[in-house]
């Protein structure tokens, strides 16, 4: 894994260069048909596509991490072509050999540290963007999950951002005039924060404290003396993965996603702090318990409370106000900005409208046979490929909706039944 930043800027250069020569052959023989060839068309080809999941994957760190942030974009930002090809990358993070494990292992622990273990696994069980996790047991028994972060990550998440924000500025694929500036710039500050395990301890920590005696949700222990900033340990849950639960009843599969969906809700109302990343690789479940284990904290993000209030009014009105209410109530939380053009503030004010049918009804909504989802993703590509609206809303908002949207995947991924509205109304003010 390249580790240093000149290394890295040198990946990224030599990706953009040999992307940039397929965009120029692909022109000529475009221009040798007779075709006027389109720069969008040109850049998304099979050929782009291979060499860009592949090298941001062997890249990892917050190349990887933004690609995998930017996949979950439901049409708002990006052309579907685009978050397609980001998605693979989901799942395609490559794990650091060994030697380079014991490296970083050795500049956190010291050398020796081997013998602090009765066993300790050099292949992880899990790799992800920022890092990889591995299981180990100590000498009394007790198992623990050991997250390591890749080395040089921290140092090079400005740089590894500024060179993906490149490459989204080619001519063709964002819309003339938009400014995603504002979005990096977070996408930065989340990353770094990530970045620091230490962080994460204490989101774990908090968050195991709210919910203490959860007969839904176990969370795992902090073992903190092998806390390091770039090493998280904590107990080994034994657990399956979410997906597993797709194949129980109805009623487990219902009890699982009303519990998911509850605790969003008492993330943005009650908790004043939301972990934003829908991933569903975060939540698992012990089938012997009935309870949902959650993992990583690193994408925690405090809630202000002007900006939970007027996500409370904007469900307010959406329940039971007028078209003008909610648009002011959208106009509030950044959906639109009040110079957005009338009509694209209408069409992202009707998808809304759409995403909220499910939750003005006091009876379940089942998902399994709405096509709510799939008509909401039609509305946002054809938002998204409106080159002509350029607004970009908050990035907090978008980390919200991020998650929100990611719950209602979930919902429909596990074929649910919920009736969504009382559990909306049991937070105050939304009646």
């Amino acid at each position: 894994m390249p580790t240093g930043r000149v290394e890295r800027l040198l990946r990224f250069g030599g990706m953009a260069s040999g992307i940039a020569g397929n965009v120029a052959a692909g022109g000529l023989r475009a221009l040798a048909q007779g075709r006027r060839p389109e720069m969008a068309q040109l850049l998304l080809t099979p050929a782009n596509t291979l060499r860009l999941t592949q090298e941001l994957s062997h890249l990892r760190g917050a190349a990887l991490k933004l690609g995998q942030m930017l996949s979950m974009d439901p049409g708002l930002v990006l052309p579907d072509e685009l978050t397609a090809i980001l998605g693979r990358m989901r799942d395609d993070a490559r794990h650091m050999p060994p030697k380079q494990l014991q490296s970083v292992l050795n500049a956190e622990w010291g050398p020796g540290w081997y013998g602090r273990f009765a066993r300790c696994d050099v292949r992880p069980f899990a790799a992800a963007s920022i890092g990889q996790v591995h299981h180990a047991v100590l000498p009394d028994g007790r198992e623990l999950a050991i997250k390591v972060q890749y080395p040089g990550v921290r140092a090079s998440i400005d740089s590894d951002v500024d060179s993906i924000a490149a490459l989204l500025r080619l001519p063709g694929l964002l819309p003339r005039g938009m400014d995603i500036t504002p979005l990096l710039t977070e996408a930065k500050r989340q990353l770094h924060t990530e970045a620091d395990y230490q962080a994460e301890a204490r989101h774990l920590a908090r968050f195991g404290a709210l919910l203490a005696g959860s007969d839904m949700f176990v969370l795992p222990e902090l073992h903190a003396d092998l806390c390091t900033p770039q090493v998280l340990a904590m107990r080994y849950l034994a657990s399956a993965p979410l997906e597993s639960v797709i194949d129980a009843s109805q009623s487990v599969r219902d009890r699982v996603a009303t519990a998911l969906i509850d605790l969003v809700l008492r993330e943005l109302f009650a908790f004043g702090a939301m972990q934003t990343d829908p991933n569903l690789a975060n939540y698992r479940y012990d089938m012997e318990a009935g309870r949902i284990v959650l993992l990583d904290f690193g994408a925690v993000q405090l809630i202000a409370p002007a900006l939970a209030a007027d996500f409370q009014n904007l469900a307010r009105v959406a329940l039971n106000g007028g078209t003008d209410e909610t648009r002011e109530a959208l106009l509030r939380v950044g959906y639109f900005a009040t110079d957005t053009a009338q009509h694209h503030q209408a069409l992202i004010q009707s998808m809304f409208d759409l995403a909220m049918t499910s939750f003005r009804h006091d009876t379940p909504f089942d998902f399994a046979r709405s096509d709510l989802l799939q008509r909401l993703r039609d509305m946002g590509m054809a938002i998204g490929n409106d080159r002509e609206l350029s607004h970009v809303p908050p990035p907090a908002t978008l980390f919200l909706h991020r998650k929100i949207g990611g719950m209602y995947l979930m919902a429909a991924k596990l074929r649910a039944r919920i009736a969504l509205r009382p559990m909306l109304e049991e937070y105050e003010g939304l009646r």
